[in-house]
Parts: C-alpha cells; sequence; structure tokens
C-alpha cells in the first residue's frame, strides 16, 4: 500500500486531500534535508518528489502568521507544521490535520524504510511519532 492510499485509510480522506497534505510535507522534509538525506526518504517513499512537486503552496493566513513566529523563536518543526496550516485549508481540511498527517507519514516511512530514515523524517517534523 502507497502513501496516499494509508493517509485515505487512516484519516478518512480523499485521494486529493490525502496526496496535496503528503506532498506538503514531504516538500518541508526536502527543503530541510540536503540531496543524499531525502535521496535515502525517496527510497521509502518513491512518490516524495512528485507528491512534493504537486503540492498546493503551503502558508498563509494567522497560522501561518504564528508558525512564521514560533520558527523565530526556535520552534522549527512545530513553526513549519504551522505554516502548512494555509495548504491544508485549501484542501478543504481543518488545520488540525497536519498533526493526524504526521505520524502517519512517519509510521509508513519507518515501515518502508526502517528506523534511521524514520528518524530523519522525524527530526524534521519536530520528532513525532
Amino acid at each position: 500500500m502507497d502513501l496516499v492510499n494509508e493517509l485515505v485509510s487512516k484519516l478518512g480522506i480523499d485521494t486529493k486531500q490525502a496526496k496535496g497534505g503528503a506532498g506538503m510535507i514531504l516538500g518541508l522534509v526536502k527543503d530541510k534535508l540536503g540531496a543524499g538525506e531525502f535521496a535515502k526518504v525517496k527510497e521509502a517513499v518513491p512518490e516524495a518528489d512528485q507528491l512534493a512537486d504537486e503540492a498546493p503552496e503551503a502558508g498563509g493566513g494567522l497560522l501561518g502568521a504564528v508558525g512564521g513566529l514560533a520558527s523565530s523563536l526556535g520552534a522549527g518543526g512545530v513553526g513549519d507544521l504551522a505554516k502548512l496550516a494555509g495548504g491544508f485549508e485549501k484542501l478543504g481540511l481543518d488545520a488540525d490535520m497536519v498533526g493526524k498527517f504526521v505520524p502517519v507519514i512517519l509510521n509508513f516511512v519507518k515501515k518502508q524504510g526502517g528506523d534511521g530514515i524514520g528518524n530523519i523524517v522525524g527530526a524534521v517534523l519536530g520528532g513525532k511519532d
């Protein structure tokens, strides 16, 4: 089962929402990691690049501003995830869905690529698992 199908089945969302949300989160991971580390993520999630490239623009709104403030105060993972709220709203998803996507994605990456790759992604996403 690929990541999109896993998100659809575990979160009760449609395929477009799953692709968009996963793409925004994987895009954040791609932006934060070097090419070598992201290549390891792509081994676990072959569709990672495509999802990231097709994702709607993240950010915007009050939650985006709060995310920017959290980032400036050093709460990197939390602030970066908060910035995704605007993009999730464009998909018809509540901002709190960001927090529901993260553990599903982390578990999928760990299952496909092992704890090492899961820990790399977890570090970018604030260490949640």
